[in-house]
């Protein structure tokens, strides 16, 4: 069939069109249905129907088809229909708990990344796996085919180190003081990071306060060689890019397969040359470890899948059951682990974290012998040289190394939550926090988040503040302070939460 072009500069992250509902029908497709597009090149394309937007005799080009087409644009194109990709029969063993070989995988990596696949076929795909899990060979293929869908650092010298969490704790700053800790003892550690999805502030958020986080994999290479280390925001690589295909569908159905985790995690880490990794893993309540248990199952998983791709990989079980020091959002964070690094003023969870999984990895380095390690990473807080080290990474990332802690913009409008009681602190709920971080703003506002005055098992009198909420526009900050009344983000033993004498305060 010939249809006219009509174009839409519409970016829908895939090759798509859309066809009237009545050349569809001629052409015997449905919904989800590929077609191949021909006029000196061919391009396969899932179609969209309508009945209005496109008349009956055309083809509208989403911009990524556009984009394919540029060189040999024509206005009338021949439409056939095409089978579906050979992944999608893939994704049905999976469905029906077959095990797939290495190249299937393969198979199937590729064509998430090259955007063959509905979004209804990687959530087939990645509910399947969340349901049934894969096996220890089906993860180290999915994370083999993960690295090698894209682009890999290799380094002359080695070792490389790295670290990850994986999450579930506000106000994990950590990374900021880690990464200029090792590098400042000589070692290489190329840090990609990754943005706040459902938090109040990724790594990546968090370093963008103090310089710009988005460069090349051949550029992280030439900076990390230059001064040890860098703390860049991995999305804007080609580094592993499937997986981030993939958390764009996980999100929306809130679930995180497990074999997906550990190949998304290192994945990433092997892709950037790492050798030697430590993963923090949070437990607790409101993480996504629930206990000491499936902490040491996770963990085990991760060391062993780290063996198969050649790393070595250490663990690190932390308590996770309240924030990483008082400050959640971008800003908030970027100041208080500014004044650690030159003070050593700054809440002990942040500082005893910091320092003790930066220990592992130097003695996974070999710079700091066995148990030596947290009293070298304490050293070199202590000395200055983890404050030089970052003020050089700052620099070589385009931002200005003579930032202080007291030059970093917190958003002008603030409110208080007080405590009405005398009183300890006997409940800490991390999700409340930061929903009402992300209502004041945050990520996106760099200067929204929460104050934290007291945390679990502190003491409060009567008409303290137990937290500050922090935003850049008047109207988000009443949405946050409405929603921490109604919905309080702790609790003090014994108090009285609200009193309500009006019906209409309900």
């Amino acid at each position: 069939m010939q249809l006219k072009v009509q174009p839409i500069d519409i970016k829908v992250g895939k090759y798509k069109v859309i066809l009237n509902t009545l050349d569809a029908k001629e052409l015997g497709v449905n919904a989800g249905d590929r077609i191949r597009i021909k006029n000196h090149t061919t391009i396969t394309a899932i179609v969209d129907f309508t009945e209005d937007m496109i008349s009956p005799g055309m083809i509208g080009l989403y911009h990524e088809v556009q984009e394919k087409m540029r060189r040999e644009w024509t206005e009338i194109v021949e439409v056939e229909p095409a089978e579906k990709p050979k992944s999608a029969r893939i994704i049905r063993k999976v469905m029906d708990r077959q095990q797939l070989t290495r190249d299937e995988i393969y198979e199937l990596v590729k064509d998430i990344v090259e955007e063959n696949l509905t979004d209804i076929e990687v959530a087939a795909f990645l509910t399947s796996s969340y349901i049934y899990d894969m096996t220890e060979e089906e993860t180290e293929w999915l994370t083999r085919a993960m690295v090698d869908s894209g682009e890999k650092i290799q380094f002359d010298l080695h070792p490389i180190m790295d670290k990850h969490s994986i999450g579930g704790v506000p106000g994990n700053k950590i990374t900021l003081l880690i990464v200029p800790i090792v590098a400042a003892n000589g070692l290489y550690i190329p840090k990609t990071s990754s943005r706040a999805i459902t938090g109040a502030g990724g790594t990546a958020d968090l370093m963008e306060v103090l310089a710009p986080v988005e460069f090349t994999a051949a550029q992280i290479k030439e900076m990390t060689q230059k001064v040890g280390g860098v703390i860049v925001w991995g999305g804007a690589t080609n580094i592993a890019p499937a997986d981030d295909k993939l958390i764009r569908v996980e999100y929306p159905l809130s679930i995180d397969p497990h074999s997906q985790l550990l190949a998304s995690i290192m994945a990433k880490k092997s892709a950037v040359g790492a050798d030697k990794v430590v993963i923090d893993i949070p437990m607790g309540s409101g993480t996504k470890i629930p206990d000491m248990k499936a902490g040491r199952k996770l963990a085990r998983d991760l060391m062993s899948l780290g063996e198969r791709m050649g790393m070595e990989v250490d663990c690190a079980l932390t308590y996770g059951s309240s924030p990483v020091g008082r400050t959640i959002g971008p800003a908030l964070e970027v100041r208080e682990a500014l004044e650690v690094l030159e003070t050593m003023q700054g809440p002990n969870s942040l500082i005893e974290k910091s320092i003790g999984m930066a220990g592992m990895l130097l003695e996974m380095g070999g710079v700091a012998a066995r148990e030596q390690g947290r009293d070298l990473a304490l050293e070199t807080l202590k000395n200055g040289k983890a404050l030089a080290k970052l003020k050089e990474i700052i620099a070589i990332q385009g931002g200005d190394p003579n930032v202080t802690s007291k030059d970093i913009k917190i958003g002008e409008f603030s409110a208080q939550i007080k405590a009405p009681n005398n009183g300890y602190i006997i409940e800490f709920r991390n999700k409340r926090i930061v929903q009402i971080a992300r209502l004041a703003g945050a990520p996106n506002d760099k200067g929204a988040g929460v104050y934290i005055h007291r945390k679990r098992g502190e003491s409060v009198q009567r008409g303290e503040p137990v937290i500050t909420i922090f935003a850049e526009k008047e109207s988000k900050l009443e949405a946050a302070l409405k929603s921490a009344r109604q919905d309080p983000p702790l609790i003090v033993e014994g108090m009285l939460i609200e009193r309500l004498t009006d019906i209409r305060q309900v």
